[in-house]
């Protein structure tokens, strides 16, 4: 596999002089795209040097051992660093998921236990609110549709973030793994009885599509103008400025009802219809595709039961990787790297499975 990085050598000496042309960065997709791919590649040589340097420490040490027993502990020392390199680099070689360079859009909906079920909408959007911060990412809702008690029955939020990011780190290949059922016990504040209730919502994650990953004709769009709905206030319209956008061809529907005008819900709608549309044609290419590479580009079942947040034990538990922990109220609070890495973990691991066979 390491073999590999020679011909990546040679691509990442080649863009440079690309990324130093005017003309593009006169395109700003083709900027980042290239941008996008230049960090990664950066990445794999940082790897593969350091793979490299300690492996000739080692040899210098072992012959250094040979005539003075002193060095073979240090030996011994550079060989362990230069297995945990070796893995670091096997594991930027894998074949990644190619919209983990992506933003995301995240998608949280109630579900089972109503006012409840809304509440805890608002919670993990919180969460991602939180965590997005943390990271140094951008959080913008694009359409929200709230409760009475000030939760959630649905919203969505675009997570962007800023510059280029480390392979494996950008919103979508952090993100992806939150899609699935979210369970949430506790006590609800409409409880008298003080009883631990269960209830649910659903997280959909999608990668953040630009006009030139999906091509949508006019002719494919059927767009329905209606009035705001939610609780009453200022806030919600007296016209029609709230937009439906049908594509015909798939049935795939988006729509908006966030902002003031016509013209900014239709242009969030068509953001959310082109993310969807996007992810709707991976999954096409991966049911279509051999049973490793499946594996290769989706490895979590996002329409299962994911995890359990149970209040009353301040206990998280991701039920895909094992992942368990007593700091709820921290996870909450936008601490969730620890529980992600679990899943990221497993997909590796699942991706060197599959390449191996």
């Amino acid at each position: 596999m390491f073999e590999a990085v020679d011909a990546l050598r040679d691509e990442h000496r080649e863009l440079e002089p690309r990324l130093a042309d005017p003309a593009v960065h006169a395109d700003p997709a083709l900027s980042k795209r290239l941008n996008q791919r230049y960090s990664e590649l950066s990445a794999v040589l940082r790897a593969d040097d350091e793979w490299r340097r300690l492996g000739d420490d080692e040899e210098a040490a072992r012959e250094l051992a040979s005539e003075d027993p002193s060095f073979a502990e240090e030996a011994d020392e550079l060989a362990a660093r230069r297995a945990s390199a070796a893995e670091r680099l096997r594991g930027l070689l894998v074949p990644r998921d190619p919209s983990d360079g992506k933003d995301a859009i995240v998608e949280v909906k109630s579900g089972e236990g109503g006012e409840e079920s809304a509440l805890f909408a608002g919670d993990l959007l919180r969460m991602y609110t939180r965590y997005a911060e943390q990271h140094g990412w951008r959080t913008e809702i694009i359409d929200a549709t709230a409760s009475d008690l000030g939760g959630y029955k649905s919203v969505t939020v675009a997570v962007q973030a800023k510059g280029t990011p480390e392979p494996g780190h950008a919103p979508y290949a952090r993100l992806k793994f939150e899609g699935g059922v979210h369970r949430v016990q506790r006590v609800p504040v409409t409880e008298s009885q003080g009883r631990v209730h269960t209830s649910a919502a659903g997280v959909l994650v999608l990668p953040e599509a630009e006009q030139v990953d999906v091509q949508i004709e006019d002719k494919d769009l059927r767009i329905d103008v209606y009035r705001s709905s939610g609780p009453g206030g200022q806030s919600v319209n007296t016209t029609d400025s709230a937009v439906r956008i049908t594509h015909l061809p798939t049935g795939v529907v988006a729509s908006c009802q966030n902002e003031k005008s016509q013209l900014q819900n239709k242009e969030q709608a068509m953001r959310i219809l082109r993310s969807r549309l996007l992810a709707a044609a991976e999954e096409q290419a991966a049911s279509e595709a051999s049973e490793a590479r499946r594996s290769q580009v989706r490895t979590v079942d996002r329409s299962e039961r994911i995890r359990t947040y149970n209040y009353p034990e301040n206990r998280i538990s991701d039920h895909r990787t094992g992942y368990k922990s007593y700091n709820l109220d921290q996870v909450l609070d936008g601490a969730l790297d620890p529980v992600v890495e679990s899943s990221v973990s497993a997909d590796l691991e699942a991706r060197l499975e599959a390449l191996g066979e």
